[in-house]
């Protein structure tokens, strides 16, 4: 998948997210917010001006949130997000309103939107984590310019091709037919047995 497909499923999919903003205390606050649009490379939703979520949005122009898929915990897909925002106004109230007529619901009359304003995530980095899959997918992304730093375990060159790591892997995930043996990251659960059983200290995370 693009990072535009990532983005798409989070608006068309899943919809409602958890978002976590930090107030004046450096305390993480987290909010209910429907994702109303996306494009290749960025999110819009809205929230009213009077709101905690507006002004922890303003001073720290920052986020982090948990989109959720799925019936039970076997079937979940879960895309999660850490962006920077910045406010565009109502300009792009009439498209995000048409595009969630349920807005209407909220706020009926011309004269009620005037609480709100629109936010962009313009720039951030986001992973896929599905657990419904054989053996679980995971895969990273960034949009905007973002900087996309590499995460999870890898195999240095001290590995000595004892095949400790593979054994205690509960993803099977770890390819031993070559030394040093190879993570295969797009299946790892990130559980660290690996480089807590590598009798050589091969294994670092990143």
């Amino acid at each position: 998948m693009k990072t535009a497909d990532y983005l798409s499923y989070i608006v068309h999919e899943i919809h409602t997210t958890i978002v976590a903003t930090v107030d004046d205390e450096g305390l993480p606050v987290t909010a209910a917010i429907d994702m109303m649009d996306c494009d290749n490379d960025s999110l819009y939703f809205l929230t009213a001006k009077g709101k905690g979520f507006y002004d922890r949005l303003s001073k720290r122009q920052f986020l982090a949130f948990t989109a959720m898929k799925g019936e039970d915990t076997m079937s979940r897909v879960a895309v999660s997000i850490r962006g920077k925002v910045r406010e565009l106004g109502s300009d792009r109230i009439p498209v995000l309103f048409a595009k969630n007529p349920y807005m209407r619901e909220i706020y009926p009359t011309a004269e009620s939107m005037r609480a709100l304003t629109v936010f962009q995530i313009y720039e951030g980095t986001g992973e896929w984590f599905d657990l419904s899959k054989k053996p679980i997918e995971r895969a990273s992304f960034s949009f905007g310019g973002a900087e996309k730093n590499p995460e999870g375990y890898f195999i240095r060159e001290a590995c000595i091709g004892c095949g400790s790591c593979a054994v205690v892997c509960p993803q099977s995930c770890i390819v031993t037919d070559s030394v040093p043996h190879v993570i295969q990251e797009e299946h790892c659960l990130h559980c660290g047995n690996c480089m807590a059983v590598c009798p050589v200290g091969a294994i670092e995370r990143r």
